[in-house]
């Protein structure tokens, strides 16, 4: 009867996180896919969302796994199986706990951005026709807080206000290509 009430309230748990996890693939324009499932699994950035949708699932394994394993040895009389479950839900447990300390490694250690974002940071500067060179570098402070620093080479003889109205030109258009983007943190830079 435990196990049930906990399964009931797990899956519902499950059933809202994996609600808003769907609403951001949807908002972007995507249906839903196991690719784009597992794509967005990997790259999204919001360690809230992720840790609730794995520690739920895993929770409703490890749930699914005990009842099964009490059926067995009820039904048996064997309690092996109690202890085979038990040992199931404690590699369940560590992997699920292994790949959320894959992902959040990132971010604690300052993870650049998704490879959409920078492909549309890239294609904002490739649109500019004075710039002939580009390197850029990101880093993920927060979920949606970005680091953006690029460095370019520009055409040659341009004045300083030219050199000027390009680098805030760059930077706007990265502001409206990425919204969450903080204008304060994106740092343009002349190579030599």
């Amino acid at each position: 009867m435990i196990l049930a009430i906990a399964l009931v309230f797990e899956a519902y748990s499950l059933r809202v996180a994996f609600r808003i996890f769907r609403k951001v693939i949807e908002v972007r324009g995507e249906k839903l896919t196991l690719p784009v499932f597992l794509t967005e699994l990997k790259e999204n950035k919001d360690t809230i969302i992720i840790t609730v949708l794995v520690e739920d699932s895993a929770a409703l394994l490890g749930i699914l796994i005990a009842i099964v394993a009490l059926a067995l040895s009820e039904i048996t009389g064997n309690l092996a199986y109690t202890a085979i479950g038990s040992l199931l839900i404690g590699i369940v447990l560590m992997g699920f706990a292994i790949f959320l300390a894959r992902e959040n490694r990132g971010m604690l250690i300052g993870e650049a951005m998704s490879k959409g974002d920078l492909k549309k940071i890239y294609d904002v500067i490739s649109s500019i026709s004075e710039v002939e060179k580009k390197l850029i570098r990101t880093m993920h402070l927060a979920a949606e807080d970005v680091l953006i620093v690029i460095e370019v080479s520009l055409i040659e003889n341009l004045s300083t206000v030219a050199i000027e109205s390009i680098i805030d030109d760059i930077e706007k258009k990265i502001k409206e290509a990425i919204p969450y983007t903080d204008r304060s943190k994106i740092y343009v830079e002349l190579s030599q």
